[in-house]
């Protein structure tokens, strides 16, 4: 799996309530049927932060990371609206390329 691939999954489990890592890849797990490997669950989590685009929910500094709950910030959630709406275009273009009728 890509990183932003990755990045586009914890944005989205993110966008229904805050989570911790360990949750955030359970709610990965339910929507896609696999788990993200640590490396990537937490690289993803790193790069969405130092972006703005997810924050602490807690704001307890001394919290480790793989325990701190983290949520969806306002630029966030505009940064999973515009890539979705991206992906939703171009599911409906494949589909009807394979003679496929969008749902």
């Amino acid at each position: 799996m890509h990183s932003n691939d990755a990045q586009m999954l914890v944005l989205t489990v993110l966008a229904e309530r805050p989570l911790h890592g360990y949750a955030i890849n359970t709610a990965i797990e339910e929507l896609t049927g696999r788990k993200l490997g640590p490396g990537s669950l937490y690289g993803a989590l790193s790069r969405l932060e130092a972006r703005g685009l997810i924050e602490p929910a807690d704001q307890v500094p001394e919290a480790r990371e793989r325990h701190r709950t983290m949520q969806i910030t306002g630029p966030g959630r505009e940064t999973l609206r515009v890539e979705l709406e991206q992906m939703a275009r171009v599911s409906r273009a494949g589909l009807s390329a394979l003679g496929i009728a969008p749902a």
